[in-house]
């Protein structure tokens, strides 16, 4: 059942969330130039520190690249239930500008790890990612104008609302337990690079850069988000480790459920 409703979320519900989120926010470019900066270093820190753990993990490469991913990439699903619970519509909005940008790249950089040790063509891995192709589409058709009707707006928004929900039933559900001390420790380092350095590289060139107080707390919110349950879908239909992965996610989310308040104890 699991399995199922992972693969309903992944390749239509959630792409439905990303792409009419994306359409229908009216992007302040300039407004929130700072806010996507300090997100971009962030994230590019993680990605760069969780690429460091290829000099002392003993993994073969697959396996390594399956688990790399899940130091930078980010939990939608959580980040949009927690930006509306906390900042309604703004919250929703600075957010979806954030993924909006940061989902191609993070997706990318995942594809290409995993195309680069396996058999798989890193171009026709993008074009066939659901997750990349909804932003994209939701981006184009923004800067162009470009609106729904209604109707299909509307049946949009409800398949994401669902997507919200049935993506963290189905976090719960992948849970899964460390398997060697020696997993532990890779996992841990990807676990401090993600929910602890991460957010503190945005907490404080967010302050430095004097960012307001809802963009302030939409960055670091982003930033401190456990890794993306996708990366378990991702991993398996490229043939890497998911078990490394469903395990680095269930450390995370757990882990996430600490840190989260702490964070956010920071921002006020």
């Amino acid at each position: 059942m699991w399995e199922g409703a992972e693969k309903l979320v992944y390749y239509l519900l959630f792409p439905s969330l990303l792409f009419n989120s994306i359409n229908q926010t009216k992007f302040d470019w300039g407004g929130t130039s700072h806010m996507l900066i300090v997100a971009f270093v962030a994230f590019f820190s993680a990605a760069f520190l969780g690429w460091l753990s290829h000099f002392f993990s003993k993994k073969n490469p697959k396996t390594w690249a399956s688990g790399f991913q899940t130091s930078f990439r980010f939990n939608s699903y959580i980040a949009f239930a927690a930006a509306g619970r906390l900042a309604g519509e703004e919250g929703v909005a600075l957010m979806a500008i954030t993924i909006g940008c940061l989902v191609p790249i993070a997706n990318g950089l995942a594809v290409w790890a995993l195309a680069k040790h396996s058999e798989s063509h890193l171009f026709k891995e993008l074009m066939k990612n659901p997750l990349l192709v909804a932003t994209s589409l939701g981006l184009l058709s923004n800067l162009l104008g470009l609106k729904l009707p209604d109707y299909l707006a509307l049946s949009l928004a409800r398949m994401g609302a669902a997507s919200i929900a049935l993506g963290l039933l189905t976090v719960g559900a992948g849970l899964m337990w460390v398997q060697s001390k020696r997993d532990g420790a890779l996992i841990a380092y990807w676990t401090s690079v993600k929910l602890m350095a991460m957010p503190t590289i945005a907490l404080l060139l967010g302050r430095y850069m004097e960012l307001p107080p809802a963009q302030l707390n939409s960055v670091v919110l982003f930033a401190a988000m456990p890794t993306a349950t996708s990366a378990y879908v991702l991993a398996n239909r490229m043939k890497g480790d998911g078990t490394i992965v469903a395990i680095s996610i269930s450390v995370m989310t757990l882990g996430a459920a600490i840190t989260l308040p702490f964070w956010l104890f920071f921002l006020k």
